[in-house]
């Protein structure tokens, strides 16, 4: 990728100041792989739109930046994002189950396209739910369609495939309402790794949504970004602005 944004637009998209900590428990040896995988859909989020404003700090082997992101969702159906630098907005996304397509301002060049490019580029498979997912503090992959490992690791439930293929993947979970800590995925021939940490919660409306999400991309070059979440609202009546400029070039993900 030739600019910053489109980077941070990539990664972004596989990601309230007041840290308000969800208690958590270790974890112990006696809990099954359906107990955990049970309680942990057994968070719903049960909502029309959500919007959430956060900080987002991008940073790759030869330059950091701080910015912020407005995230918009109608559950199932849009997510909608904008980057602004210095209060300037300088990027859109617009996510829906059957299209990706985003622009940015400083080298005058969108994409559109749909999830294969995307996941090609980060060597796991996304669809429209599993960067919802994301954005919500589940699971990306849908747990209930594999057969898992357990076994209890750094106090976390550690759920894990058997290693069949290229591409491994990790779920950790704590242990008092089995909310997801870190996802690993990782592609050894392609030297791909995808890391996504939540290091905290907060419970609203009685929903578990993450204060803060951290995502790790390594391939040729380590891309990381922090998103802290600043405020949330929820069943807003939303619009999802969304054009691309005149004059702006196509970009191909490779």
């Amino acid at each position: 990728m030739k600019s910053i944004l489109s980077a941070f637009l990539i990664v972004f998209l596989i990601g309230c100041k007041s840290k308000q900590a969800v208690a958590t428990a270790a974890a112990n040896d006696n809990t099954e792989v359906t107990k955990v995988i049970n309680g942990h859909y057994q968070n719903t989020h049960d909502f029309k739109t959500l919007n959430i404003r956060t900080n987002a700090k991008y940073e790759d082997e030869k330059q950091s930046h701080s910015m912020n992101a407005d995230i918009r969702i109608k559950k199932d159906e849009i997510i909608w994002i904008n980057i602004k630098f210095l209060g300037i907005p300088m990027a859109k996304a617009l996510i829906t189950p059957s299209k990706v397509s985003y622009y940015e301002k400083i080298n005058n060049t969108y994409f559109e396209g749909d999830f294969s490019m995307l996941s090609n580029w980060l060597g796991t498979d996304l669809n429209f739910n599993k960067v919802q997912n994301l954005f919500l503090g589940k699971a990306i992959d849908d747990l209930t369609k594999d057969r898992w490992i357990s076994e209890v690791v750094e106090k976390m439930f550690k759920l894990s495939l058997p290693t069949k293929d290229d591409i491994s993947k990790e779920f950790y979970f704590e242990g008092a309402n089995y909310l997801i800590k870190k996802e690993i995925i990782t592609q050894a021939s392609k030297n791909r790794n995808l890391e996504i940490r939540y290091p905290s919660y907060k419970e609203e409306q009685g929903m578990f949504l993450p204060n803060e999400i951290k995502i790790k991309a390594e391939q040729k070059d380590k891309i990381t970004i922090d998103i802290e979440f600043k405020n949330t609202t929820f069943n807003e009546n939303l619009s999802y602005p969304y054009s691309i400029p005149r004059g702006y070039t196509a970009i191909e993900i490779n």
